[in-house]
């Protein structure tokens, strides 16, 4: 079976600008096509978003495709390739929002993903938490979100397996976790 990474986008690939959608200002943060490049090999990559903005009506649906299409083009410029990019746009509760593990569920039966050897990296505690509620390791960033957060993961008991400041600093301990 394969292992992946499965990868929260806003906050832990680029800056989170809140639901400001533009190119223009879109900014990856440092060394995590570096980090990427690490793993790759390894683990197949997925981005799992949520993406309120869409069902609140400050970016339409093209405007979210435009907007990642952009981070994508440039992953793929440094030898970085996502598989696919699952998006919840919903504002409200539902069945595909994180942290329920709807997304992952359909990687592991589309790409046969065992998820015990899998990661998912996030800067919310709703990323940690849809990450062990399917039996993957997690890493939190404390990038975007993820100081503002930080307390709550104590406060509701998850335990991420690595906390680092930075995507890059984080895929060097994947890279070396097992070995």
């Amino acid at each position: 079976m394969k292992k992946a990474i499965f990868l929260d986008r806003d906050g832990t690939l680029i800056e989170d600008k809140g639901y400001e959608h533009s190119i223009d200002t879109q900014k990856v943060f440092p060394r995590v096509a570096d980090g990427l490049n690490l793993l790759k090999g390894d683990y197949l990559f997925f981005i799992i978003t949520n993406q309120p903005g869409i069902g609140r009506g400050f970016y339409t649906e093209t405007d979210f495709h435009e907007f990642n299409n952009h981070l994508l083009q440039h992953l793929n410029g440094n030898g970085i390739n996502i598989e696919k990019t699952y998006f919840c746009p919903h504002s409200d509760e539902c069945s595909c929002k994180k942290p329920s593990t709807k997304f992952i569920d359909e990687i592991v039966s589309e790409y046969s993903v065992c998820t015990e050897e899998s990661w998912a990296i996030g800067d919310h505690p709703f990323d940690i938490t849809m990450g062990i509620n399917a039996g993957c390791r997690t890493a939190y960033l404390l990038t975007g979100h993820g100081r503002k957060h930080f307390k709550e993961l104590k406060e509701n008991n998850i335990s991420p397996d690595i906390i680092e400041n930075s995507f890059y600093s984080a895929a060097k301990k994947i890279k070396n976790w097992n070995k």
